[in-house]
């Protein structure tokens, strides 16, 4: 894993406890309310990567039920860029 993304947050982590480990598969989540965060992926299957996925997120453009969808980027699948909001 890289030393950019040893220091980021993980989606869903609790604050006190919100940083990468070590043994885990992150992909970098790119633009959207979910901007900057880390997706862990570990145990996706081939399948579950390269669709993506619709992550539940109160600060999108729906609020409370809503979900940001986010697919791996052509080119570099470690970052997955934002496809926009869905309740």
């Amino acid at each position: 894993m890289d030393d950019e993304l040893l220091r980021g947050r993980v989606y869903g982590s609790d604050h006190e406890d919100a940083g990468p480990r070590v043994g885990r598969v992150y992909r970098e989540l790119v633009a959207g309310p979910l901007d900057g965060l880390l997706l862990d992926v570990t145990g996706w299957s081939g399948e579950q990567l390269a669709v993506g996925a619709a992550l539940p997120t109160e600060i999108g453009a729906y609020g409370a039920g809503g979900r940001a969808r986010y697919r791996p980027r052509p080119g570099d699948p470690l970052r997955w860029d934002w496809g926009g909001d869905t309740r």
